[in-house]
């Protein structure tokens, strides 16, 4: 006795790295579903198709080569199969042979054509892009987060400890933590060049660049400088800056907002950026004749001239540049500030 071969109704759609197929097979039982040599994919199963509860079988060879893992679920309704393209590309039919087989339908649940494809694939890369620029910042603000607080903590915990006495072993208790943040600002440079954050690339290159070179040229070079009680108020205002800002940032790469945090992030400053670069400005006029001295640094002049120049000379110029970023930062952070809060006016209003 011959038994006609029953085949479901089968309805498919692709994407560029994928084939999906959906067969039209209520409550399937011992499912065989496998990918043979020839690139066929072939399916039998037992449930209730077009023709009533039968068994159901068909196969189809591929256009072009697929991976051999299979994904596939089982509902009441119908068998989902998901296959995996070996190269990412559109394909103009599903079969090597021209003529489509009767029971092979698009899935116009699922239909894309190339255009609207691509669409898709654009914006999951971009999503997916989004995601990890927010994880990446996310990270980079705990990181530095953690710190500055662990520097701030350690300040304030010496100086309730030993008062004044705290002022004069600052360097050694805490640089090192201090040189591993401020190398980890440099990336506050990059950021913005990057496209990663808004902010500005200039005032973000004053800040790190200046207190760069506080850090490694003024206080890292010159041991004589170490023992100095300025450089407990230069790491303390820091570090008292950053402990607000960084969280804020932390939470903005999430969503969240903390209005009390955002008050002090864009608050904080005013009283405290000045006295920072008041701070740095005294480390760098007290460094002045410790350069002259060791001459540090020097510049080699030509012989006519003889001698050499005091790495004092370009520190003087550089305090008035130092004084004239603080301008440029304050009138930046003050623009911050005022389009925030007006902003949070207009949508009151």
């Amino acid at each position: 006795i011959e038994t006609t071969l029953l085949t479901p109704h089968v309805y498919w759609a692709q994407r560029h790295g994928e084939i999906y197929l959906r067969v039209e097979l209520s409550d399937a039982k011992n499912l065989d579903i496998s990918l043979q040599e020839n690139n066929t994919l072939q399916f039998s199963a037992q449930g209730h198709g077009a023709k009533g509860e039968n068994e159901y079988r068909f196969s189809l060879e591929f256009l072009e080569p697929v991976k051999p893992e299979i994904c596939h679920k089982s509902t009441q309704r119908q068998v989902d199969i998901k296959i995996k393209k070996q190269q990412e590309r559109w394909w103009d039919r599903l079969t090597l042979q021209e003529k489509k087989p009767l029971f092979l339908a698009p899935d116009f649940d699922r239909w894309l054509d190339e255009s609207d494809a691509e669409m898709e694939l654009q914006a999951k890369v971009k999503a997916s892009y989004l995601g990890l620029k927010k994880g990446y910042l996310f990270m980079y603000n705990l990181v530095q987060f953690l710190g500055f607080s662990w520097i701030f903590v350690n300040l304030t915990v010496r100086l309730f400890i030993l008062g004044q006495d705290s002022f004069y072993d600052t360097f050694h208790t805490t640089a090192d933590m201090m040189y591993f943040c401020q190398m980890m600002a440099v990336l506050e440079v990059v950021n913005p060049l990057l496209g990663l954050v808004k902010t500005g690339f200039f005032p973000a290159m004053i800040q790190v660049a200046g207190r760069n070179v506080i850090l490694f040229v003024i206080f890292g070079s010159l041991e004589e400088m170490q023992n100095r009680p300025v450089v407990f108020f230069v790491f303390y205002l820091w570090s008292t800056i950053e402990v607000f800002r960084y969280p804020f940032y932390m939470l903005a790469c999430i969503g969240t907002e903390w209005k009390l945090l955002t008050w002090i992030r864009y608050s904080i400053w005013i009283p405290l950026y000045p006295l920072g670069v008041l701070a740095e400005a005294v480390a760098v006029i007290q460094s002045l004749p410790i350069f002259d001295e060791t001459r540090r640094f020097s510049f080699p002049l030509p012989a006519v001239l003889g001698g050499s120049l005091s790495f004092s000379c370009p520190l003087q110029l550089y305090l008035v540049l130092m004084f004239l970023g603080l301008f440029i930062n304050f009138r930046h952070l003050y623009k911050q500030r005022m389009r925030r809060y007006r902003t949070k006016k207009r949508k009151v209003q």
